[in-house]
């Protein structure tokens, strides 16, 4: 009796990790994601952008004052779509345009993004909404300042 518990909490589990698991079109949709959020600040479309973002997105960032006082510095999806809008990312050539994405982790509906562009590192929370991946969390840090022309 004993084993045949421990054979179906077995094969139990073996299908529900199966439901689980992500898809290479999964690791794609992903990849998309990431990377049309890089590229619409790039190229300043808010509608690639856009499509990259849950509504309730929130990007934050921690900033330390001279006092060595920290606090949040926080965007929501729509400052973003409207600060991609002005065309900033534009400003950046083309031959400096990182958007370098390394998936760290996925499981079920959630996975976890690294995103190098050439100012700042994202580190992001995607996922699986309505039957589409879309950025939901992100932390970012900016990278060092470089000399002119970077």
């Amino acid at each position: 009796m004993k084993t045949k518990i421990t054979l179906a909490s077995i094969l139990v589990l073996m299908f529900a990790a199966a439901g689980l698991a992500q898809t290479d079109a999964d690791r794609e949709a992903i990849k998309r994601t990431a990377l049309n959020y890089a590229e619409g600040w790039y190229e300043g479309d808010a509608a690639k952008m856009e499509s990259a973002l849950s509504p309730d997105l929130a990007k934050r960032i921690v900033r330390t004052n001279a006092q060595g006082q920290s606090g949040l510095g926080q965007m929501t999806a729509m400052s973003l779509v409207q600060g991609t809008r002005g065309g900033s990312g534009k400003d950046t050539p083309k031959a400096q345009q990182q958007k370098d994405v390394t998936i760290l982790d996925m499981f079920g509906s959630a996975a976890t993004v690294k995103l190098e562009m050439r100012d700042w590192i994202d580190y992001m929370h995607v996922g699986k909404m309505n039957g589409r991946w879309v950025i939901i969390n992100v932390l970012w840090e900016t990278k060092p300042a470089k000399a002119p022309g970077r």
